[in-house]
């Protein structure tokens, strides 16, 4: 199991990218519209970290890992079948592969497909 993309959803996008930076010698770049203007930083394993902030009024912060998975209509189905809520259904973003946002147990998961 790999954690291909952890973002972190916070009102204070900026000044959480300068402690991140700091303290774990990442660079974030500039905001990036397909990840929700999350500015992002590569991550020595090749996975990469996103700050963005809330994208609606009702969006809370939280961090939330994108698991690495070979079959996300498989991976989705297999979540609802465990009794998940899908927040977000399959979506691809051109040129970084696809994701999908699920609810189990009250807590946030992410699914990542390359």
């Amino acid at each position: 199991m790999k954690v291909h993309y952890l973002e972190i959803v916070t009102p204070s996008v900026d000044a959480t990218c300068d402690v991140l930076a700091e303290a774990h010698g990442v660079v974030f770049g500039e905001p990036i519209a397909e990840f929700g203007n999350a500015r992002t930083a590569k991550l020595k394993d090749g996975g990469r970290i996103g700050v963005r902030a809330p994208m609606r009024e009702t969006e809370k912060p939280v961090v939330r890992p994108y698991l690495l998975v070979d079959d996300i209509e498989a991976a989705v189905k297999s979540a609802e079948k465990a009794g998940a809520e899908v927040a977000i259904p399959p979506m691809k973003i051109p040129g970084q592969g696809a994701f999908s946002i699920y609810i189990l147990g009250g807590i946030e998961h992410g699914l990542w497909q390359l």
